[in-house]
């Protein structure tokens, strides 16, 4: 503990954990909002990510707390089954996770595709502008993506023609996304750690007191710990519903995607102590079970708030401990100042951060490894928004396996004829992996043997061979007589090769 104050590492943590607060406490109430929770949610989970998580994380710079990721999930599984499911899923969702990062698998998490995840993040990113475009204005999102999409053309004509000041909103949403933009290019190097979502907050919500507006502004409770919500005996007993049941394992697998996926990135961006991902992932499911049992937001290691500790400095785990601290100080002693800010203000944060998470230069950097991947991206994007995150995801994950296949099936089939006997003869040579994907192949190439020609099997080149493709050989053979053909083929060798194939 001397050495960390002499090495001048507190000074370093305390700069970062500032620089952190001041980034997540506008993010956890926009993202609590997002979600269809009162702000007081979202300000419980980053104080648990903050002081719980921190201090037991596995990445030590990676700072945890809700997350724009997860807003989509929270906001349909309030709107589906009420405010008292959300405590008892998020609960299932962490001990998913502890279990899964006690039995060592989060390591695992890294085998998922980068194409699936940047397209469930460009995916939400696109539902969360679609939703908060409304609340720009002070209206009410709809369900889904699709319906506000259809719906925004008709709120903004509302907002701009109809009574009230929802174009008042609309404009402090707008004024909000222009200060962020003019900050992020124009501010001086020797403010850069301040973040531009805190200058917008604060120059709007002075704005809106200063002509003293009549927009809907944050709702925080005096006692921040009024806003917590113990689960019921009732409401835990609701999980053995099958939906309910989905909902945790979704919100468990995407939430620890995000996390370890954002803990690779930061690894990237300092030099210090590497990531242990089994102990990251277990302390993420200590920290969304604590969120599950207060009624808050569940939470991920988010990329924001974590390059903002590295980039501020930071040394140790104990700068995104004191942010913990530093959001249940302002919470508890300034809730009057957080209800000045405009609900309008918060959406122009999220519409920013949401436009930022659909990166279109991921296509291009994907298109490098293959415009498959470039396509598994678009895909999982597209079937996020017109479906819902887990249709989507999964449409990802079948075309990843579907292309995998693919290209693990590479086979050769080369069908030369040769002069010689008065009955034709022809080699057939296979080389590379014969599975089911290539039977079409290798059945258009046997219907190609002209009558009465004997067909030699060579497989000198061939690695796989599976039940399908065995079978198709076997039943042209069998045939192959009433067209005057014969089939040589070593079926010893075959087997032998399907056996390899078993053992492997």
């Amino acid at each position: 503990m001397r050495a960390y104050f002499s090495q001048g590492l507190f000074g370093r943590d305390l700069l970062g954990s500032v620089v952190v607060f001041l980034v997540a406490l506008p993010l956890c109430m926009g993202i609590a909002i997002a979600s269809g929770m009162p702000p007081s949610a979202g300000l419980i989970s980053g104080i648990v990510g903050g002081l719980v998580v921190g201090a037991i994380a596995g990445s030590p710079l990676q700072v945890s707390g809700p997350a724009a990721g997860l807003a989509v999930l929270v906001f349909e599984l309030v709107r589906a089954h009420g405010v008292a499911a959300l405590g008892p899923v998020v609960l299932l969702a962490g001990a998913i996770q502890l279990v899964a990062g006690v039995c060592r698998v989060g390591v695992w998490f890294r085998m998922t595709s980068p194409a699936v995840v940047a397209g469930m993040l460009s995916g939400i990113g696109i539902l969360i502008v679609a939703s908060q475009a409304h609340v720009l204005m002070d209206a009410a999102p709809k369900a889904r993506g699709l319906e506000n999409f259809a719906a925004l053309p008709g709120s903004l004509y509302e907002a701009i023609t109809g009574e009230g000041e929802s174009h008042i909103a609309l404009m402090i949403g707008l004024g909000t996304i222009a200060i962020m933009l003019a900050w992020e290019k124009l501010r001086p190097a020797k403010m850069k750690f301040l973040p531009g979502a805190l200058i917008a907050v604060v120059t709007m919500t002075a704005a809106a007191q200063y002509f003293a507006v009549n927009v809907n502004r944050v709702d925080v409770p005096s006692n921040l710990f009024s806003a917590i919500s113990l689960p019921t005996m009732g409401s835990l007993f609701g999980l053995f519903d099958s939906t309910l049941l989905i909902a945790a394992a979704t919100f468990a697998f995407i939430a620890s995607a995000e996390t370890l996926l954002s803990a690779a990135a930061v690894d990237r961006m300092h030099d210090g102590v590497r990531t242990n991902y089994d102990r990251e992932l277990a302390a993420q499911g200590v920290g969304n079970m604590v969120c599950g049992f207060l009624g808050a937001l569940p939470m991920t290691g988010v990329i924001v708030r974590s390059a903002a500790n590295v980039q501020a400095g930071s040394a140790t785990r104990m700068a995104t401990v004191m942010h913990g601290a530093w959001l249940l100080v302002f919470a508890l002693l300034l809730p009057w100042l957080m209800r000045m800010t405009p609900v309008s203000c918060l959406a122009g944060i999220l519409v920013f951060t949401g436009v930022k998470m659909v990166n279109l230069k991921q296509v291009k950097d994907l298109a490098v490894f293959g415009k498959g991947t470039a396509a598994i991206y678009l895909a999982t994007t597209l079937a996020i928004v017109a479906t819902d995150l887990l249709t989507g995801v999964i449409v990802g994950f079948g075309l990843s396996l579907f292309r995998l296949a693919l290209m693990s099936s590479k086979l050769k089939v080369d069908l030369a004829h040769h002069d010689g006997d008065k009955k034709g003869t022809a080699s057939l040579t296979l080389r590379g992996s014969a599975t089911f994907l290539k039977v079409p192949s290798m059945a258009r190439t046997l219907e190609s043997v002209p009558p009465n020609t004997r067909v030699n099997v060579v497989m000198d080149g061939l690695h796989h061979v599976d039940q399908a493709s065995l079978e198709l050989l076997r039943d042209w053979g069998r045939n192959a007589s009433k067209k005057g053909c014969e089939l040589v083929v070593d079926w010893k060798e075959l087997h032998l090769k399907v056996e390899g194939a078993r053992a492997a």
